[in-house]
């Protein structure tokens, strides 16, 4: 019920089966279309354009119910020879033109978050995202960047789809309601007319008994339940994936890791350190691909002649398994000296995780990155497998059957973004304690260079 009376910019509901996320939905666009009558002046008054809004899901199966229910209501308020609408929602759309009006007040149109091109063009003054679980966190930040320009809501509606991904991550950092930001949670017993005992109905705590903990909390009570065993778990898709580009006035930083080893892939992201904040825009990110290959991607990269450094991993550069080493290879295919030492895992998993870490002065993460960078986004348990596309796999500690972390380091798995990340920031950087590494030479975070190659605050110097 608090839903439709939240008037933040950014708002999510996770809903249990049944529990009626389709009314609230259409409900909480209705007030805020009053809203936005009053605070856009000049705009969707019959007389200037229309105020624009978007329902948009995986597919257009996803806001049938939501644009039916829109429609019901407008035809209430308005009279319904005022609306009109398609008789299909794919590529459908909704209008409200009164008589002796020039424009249309009002233009609402459904999309389809699995065809990227028809989210582009306009900028809604609202969005609604049905179903966002069921979606890539690449297309949050797109519907982010489209209400941004004229101070838009973005509101997030849909059951969750277990609590990995980035749409129960979102969730739970918005939960505590600061800024512009807010979560609900509706379960699905608030639909007292299939449920009209409630919390006690019946039915309800027959599901309860029934099912195991971990769906009845999600599916049911529309709870995020925080994954365990989940080595970086400070990552936040709110804060860390932001749509960074590659800027030519910066040294390029490339970090790899072949992938040797079970669920492998070769992984080369590629980074910049600017402001203090290393922002991850690029990602190689294949399996059975050698590392020539890889260089040939490379090469074809518009950043490909601003790369500065590249570190592999330490124990595969230098070592041959009776061909090429790494190393061997990244010098002559590409005259790049691979560097890299070898690192303690469990200094460099905490090394990587203060970097995800909020700058306590401004709430700036010491690393950002490109929603295009699929792999390590999967790593970090924002994205689904970019192998299979249907499950995550996130890099997680030791579990056993009942979910209880064994041992005392991670599983050498679905992780190769992430160790590629390590090697580089300890070499650039250090450890978090001096006495667990050396001291390093190269750029670090209080703004210290290496003479000769770029200036003080990081950039290439110009001519």
């Amino acid at each position: 019920a608090a839903t439709p009376a939240c008037r933040k910019r950014f708002w999510g509901v996770s809903g249990g089966e049944g529990a009626g996320k389709s009314v609230i939905a259409a409900k909480a666009w209705l007030g805020r279309w009053v809203d936005d009558m009053a605070s856009n002046p000049g705009v969707g008054d019959g007389n200037g354009p229309p105020l624009i809004y978007w329902l948009v899901g995986e597919d257009y199966s996803q806001v049938t119910e939501e644009f039916r229910f829109i429609v019901l209501d407008l035809e209430e308020i308005c009279g319904a020879d005022k609306i009109k609408s398609t008789p299909y929602v794919e590529r459908g759309h909704i209008t409200l033109k009164l008589p002796g009006e020039r424009q249309e007040r009002l233009r609402i149109e459904a999309k389809s978050a699995g065809d990227p091109s028809k989210l582009t063009r306009q900028r809604p003054h609202g969005i609604l995202h049905c179903e966002p679980g069921q979606s890539t966190v690449e297309t949050y930040e797109r519907l982010n960047g489209r209400v941004a320009g004229v101070r838009g809501w973005l509101g997030l509606v849909g059951t969750l789809e277990g609590s990995v991904g980035w749409y129960p991550q979102l969730l739970q950092a918005w939960s505590g309601g600061h800024g512009e930001n807010q979560s609900f949670e509706l379960p699905t017993w608030t639909n007292t007319f299939y449920y009209p005992g409630g919390r006690q109905d019946p039915e309800i705590l027959r599901l309860e008994r029934e099912s195991t903990d971990s769906y009845f909390m999600e599916r049911i009570a529309g709870k995020v339940v925080p994954p365990k065993g989940l080595v970086i778990t400070e990552f936040r898709a709110d804060l860390h994936v932001k749509d960074v580009q590659f800027d030519p006035d910066y040294p390029v930083y490339m970090a790899e890791d072949p992938g040797y080893g079970a669920h492998s892939a070769h992984s080369l992201l590629v980074y910049q350190n600017i402001d203090h904040q290393l922002r991850v825009f690029d990602e190689l990110y294949y399996r059975q691909l050698v590392t020539q290959e890889i260089i040939r991607l490379a090469q074809k990269r518009i950043w490909w002649k601003y790369v500065r450094q590249l570190v592999s991993d330490p124990h595969y550069k230098d070592q041959h398994h009776a061909t090429h080493s790494v190393s061997d290879i990244w010098r002559t295919e590409a005259g790049i000296e691979a560097e890299g030492e070898r690192v303690r895992i469990l200094p460099g998993i905490e090394r990587l995780r203060t970097y995800f870490k909020p700058d306590p002065l401004t709430g700036a993460p010491g690393i950002v990155i490109s929603p295009s960078c699929k792999g390590l986004l999967s790593e970090l348990g924002a994205s689904l497998d970019p192998f299979n596309g249907r499950s995550f796999h996130p890099w997680k500690w030791k579990e056993a059957r009942d979910g209880t972390i064994i041992g005392v380091e991670p599983m050498d798995e679905y992780n190769h973004s992430c160790k590629a990340l390590i090697y580089s920031i300890v070499y650039n950087f250090g450890y978090v304690h001096q006495s667990e590494g050396k001291v390093i030479k190269v750029t670090r975070r209080n703004g210290q260079s290496e003479k000769g190659y770029y200036t003080q605050d990081g950039r290439f110097p110009r001519a």
